[in-house]
């Protein structure tokens, strides 16, 4: 309740950006209702999702203690809400309540070794394996059972899926065809449905990736 009320709310619709690269990193916010993407642009204009949010996650932790500017931008996937708590007062709310800073580093690590994980992904396994595995971890951290197959539970463009797989958008394109070829998924639009999990999970190497943070 104390939290609460140092909070205010916020509501963006569907592609509007909750802060963008190179902004001074005034506060942290609390995803409510919604999805985020939070991703960064390269030298050549295109971008590269780093993770996704769901409802109960927060953005903007990195730079809390640094008062750095954002080295990333967070875009809405759907119409969002989100509370946002000013930097000073949630630094000194951890220091009322150091236990909430525990937490907040254990999350910062789990988020350092997915990263570094990621790095090691991009350079040595294939697009197909990673896309594989964007597929899986789609589901995992937003998917559901449906009576048709399991749908990955976010709807996103080819070129975002590209972007969390670390490929083109050609080459997304083609791996998703292929798949839905051989009876693996389902395409729908942007809906998509894994019809026959184990054998995309055989496409993907086992490696601990995360989409979302916070699940335990």
């Amino acid at each position: 309740m104390e939290l609460a009320s140092l909070m205010r709310p916020i509501e963006i619709g569907e592609g509007e950006l909750v802060f963008y690269e190179g902004l001074p990193a005034y506060g942290l916010y609390v995803l409510c209702e919604g999805k985020i993407k939070v991703a960064k642009r390269t030298k050549d204009g295109r971008s590269q999702i780093l993770k996704l949010l769901a409802p109960g996650e927060v953005l903007g932790e990195k730079t809390l203690f640094d008062q750095e500017t954002y080295t990333c931008y967070a875009k809405a996937l759907e119409p969002s809400r989100l509370m946002f708590i000013a930097r000073e007062d949630f630094l000194a709310f951890m220091r009322r309540y150091p236990e909430v800073a525990f937490r907040l580093i254990e999350k910062l690590s789990r988020e350092l070794k997915a990263f570094g994980d990621k790095l090691v992904e991009i350079t040595a396994y294939s697009a197909k394996e990673r896309m594989a595995r964007v597929l899986l971890e789609l589901a995992r951290a937003f998917g559901k059972e449906t009576p048709e197959g399991l749908d990955i539970g976010a709807e996103l463009s080819r070129s975002e899926l590209a972007e969390m797989a670390g490929v083109t958008t050609e080459t997304a394109v083609r791996i998703l065809s292929e798949f839905k070829e051989k009876g693996i998924i389902s395409l729908a639009g942007r809906r998509i449905l894994i019809l026959k999990r184990e054998e995309l999970q055989a496409l993907a190497h086992p490696f601990r990736t995360y989409l979302r943070e916070n699940l335990i």
